[in-house]
């Protein structure tokens, strides 16, 4: 009742590895977007705004940039470790529903 083009050399394994690896290109989109987002806070901290108020904006922008590149930096360890998963399901023997 298996998947017959998941079935096969590679048991049900190949198939849980191609949907974790479809994670981890979601988890990878997740890191591109998010590097996009610092791209506009580096761009913005460079305006020449003279004001306090522009001076506090650029302040409160820099920490959430400090934020989100640590949260950059999480999401770059997660998707190793899900592509270390994905490899790591290739060659088990687990089916779709979890059981041995």
């Amino acid at each position: 009742m298996g998947d017959e083009l998941m079935d096969g050399l590679w048991g049900s394994g190949l198939g849980i590895s191609l949907a974790v690896e479809e994670v981890g290109r979601k988890v990878s989109q997740c890191s591109a977007s998010g590097e996009e987002v610092l791209a506009g806070f580096h761009e913005i901290q460079l305006a020449d705004w003279q004001s306090p108020a522009g001076q506090a904006y650029r302040d409160s922008l820099s920490l959430q940039a400090v934020a989100v590149r640590r949260a950059l930096d999480r999401i770059r360890e997660a998707s190793a470790a899900v592509a270390a998963h994905a490899r790591a399901a290739l060659t088990s023997e687990c089916s779709p529903d979890g059981r041995f």
